[in-house]
């Protein structure tokens, strides 16, 4: 893949409409590329940007009254053609886009309504998803601590703590770049027995610590805390209390 055609997947990659051979190319084109990567960052903070920020209007109750009313009535459809009416073409041409607009407004309004924090437990758990079907868990594949941390010097403007928890039956299996709530994060990846936990740092926003909180999404477990100055999201299908044991070890070093 060139750069090229990894700028054309971009935005599909960011809608969650790319499939998984062209997903699985365009990540590893970006994790070879410094200048595409950092194109998709930018336009994965400029979706935050306008979805955060952006003024939204709720369409009112009695717009489907409105748009109904605007198209021509059925019994027009029987009356003799005449010069000044309008071309049967136009008359198709805005029904169908009273229908995109009628569609449009569904579909969005859950959007505009749903809060930021279950926006970003939605890309933790999409992120988590990709990196399990298109088999790219790390960028980085070691279980030592000490090779993981570096690796992400340069390519993140902080340094992510990184702990190795075999000893406690949760192998580091390596790292990577990921993509959150519009900027760039550190993603790591640990196994327990069968299940894999993606765990996901930044800096913390704000100052302090957060106790972990648990939701559940689509199938999968999320934990969320913030403690010494990050904020943690990490998402795995274990059950609730394995993913709050692996919080604490997390918490213990």
């Amino acid at each position: 893949m060139d750069c090229k055609q990894a700028e054309q997947m971009m935005m599909a990659d960011l809608d969650d409409e790319l499939d998984v051979p062209d997903m699985i190319h365009l990540r590893a084109h970006l994790a070879a590329c410094d200048g595409c990567r950092s194109a998709h960052v930018g336009l994965a903070r400029l979706g935050a940007m306008v979805r955060s920020k952006a003024v939204h209007y709720q369409a009112p109750a009695h717009l489907r009254e409105r748009v109904m009313a605007a198209l021509p009535a059925p019994a027009r459809r029987s009356a003799p053609r005449q010069a000044h009416r309008w071309p049967w073409a136009w008359i198709n041409f805005g029904a169908a886009a009273a229908c995109a607009l009628l569609l449009a407004s569904s579909q969005l309004l859950p959007l505009w309504t749903a809060s930021s924090a279950d926006q970003l437990d939605q890309e933790v758990v999409n992120s988590h998803f990709r990196a399990l079907m298109a088999d790219h868990l790390t960028d980085v594949a070691s279980s030592d601590q000490h090779t993981v941390k570096p690796w992400f010097a340069g390519k993140l403007d902080y340094s992510p703590p990184v702990v190795d928890l075999a000893a406690q039956g949760f192998p580091l299996v390596g790292g990577r770049l990921d993509y959150l709530g519009g900027r760039t994060v550190a993603g790591l990846a640990y196994r327990h027995h069968q299940h894999v936990i993606n765990l996901f740092i930044w800096p913390a926003g704000t100052a302090g610590s957060a106790a972990v909180h648990i939701a559940s999404r689509q199938g999968y477990q999320i934990a969320s805390w913030r403690e010494g100055g990050f904020d943690y999201k990490a998402v795995a299908d274990m059950n609730t209390q394995d993913l709050a044991s692996f919080e604490r070890l997390l918490g213990g070093h």
